[in-house]
């Protein structure tokens, strides 16, 4: 048990995920830190997590099964702590040709990247009984038409709608918002080439720092007159 509100983060082991769960153990949360099969970085960062002086606890879970939802929010009281924020932060982003993509690479993006934030707001929702706030890590791919990654970019779309949704039907206890970052930190998809050309597209001419996202998240937090808003953090990236 612990005195501390307690904050989830999906997708935290590493990369962006990582930077909220820190930031928001900084910020004096207790963090359930889920991840599904990065266990070494999970174990690096809840290490990292516990030398602040906070409540760590890593659980491991597959959010596309809707057992392991359960397994997950069943650790997740066991904290017996309060509940104030969600970060639905996990995500797959399947790379396809439109004309052969395969259903299992259809389903995966959806299954984690709206599905599974759909199915923790409702587990999170019945426990926020004083209030609470979800924020949603969607991508400024919702706002275009990326044809190499049509079923992430669809998620994604969907996941903005859902963010309105949610705010809309957990009013006024519960906000819900979304942070939609542009290009942050480079992947084995992309090669080097690619990620400076992107980069050389964009106005401010650099990627994003970790910081102005896990910024963008506790602004989120402590401006309780926010809700149904996807904040796009992208570098200008959504004008080009």
């Amino acid at each position: 048990m612990t005195d501390k509100p307690l904050a989830l983060v999906t997708g935290g082991a590493h990369r962006v995920g990582k930077a909220f769960a820190l930031h928001l153990a900084k910020m004096g949360y207790s963090i359930a830190l889920h991840y599904r099969g990065s266990v070494t970085d999970a174990e690096k960062t809840t290490k990292e997590i516990r030398a602040l002086g906070v409540e760590c606890m890593p659980i491991r879970a597959d959010l596309t099964a809707i057992e392991r939802v359960d397994f997950l929010f069943a650790l997740v009281d066991e904290f017996q702590a309060d509940l104030q924020v969600v970060v639905n932060s996990a995500s797959v982003m399947p790379a396809g040709d439109i004309r052969d993509l395969e259903l299992h690479n259809w389903d995966a993006a959806l299954n984690l990247n709206m599905r599974a934030p759909f199915l923790i707001a409702q587990y999170a929702a019945r426990r926020m009984k004083a209030g609470g706030t979800i924020i949603n890590i969607s991508d400024i791919g919702a706002q275009k038409a990326w044809s190499r990654f049509p079923s992430y970019t669809v998620s994604k779309a969907g996941l903005d709608s859902l963010t309105k949704v949610l705010a809309r039907a957990l009013a006024p206890d519960i906000r819900v918002n979304a942070i939609a970052p542009g290009l942050v930190l480079p992947s084995d998809i992309v090669t080097p080439e690619k990620w400076n050309s992107l980069i050389e597209k964009l106005p401010i001419k650099r990627p994003a720092a970790l910081e102005e996202l896990t910024l963008t998240l506790e602004f989120l937090i402590k401006n309780e007159y926010i809700t149904g808003q996807t904040i796009v953090v992208d570098g200008g990236y959504s004008l080009v």
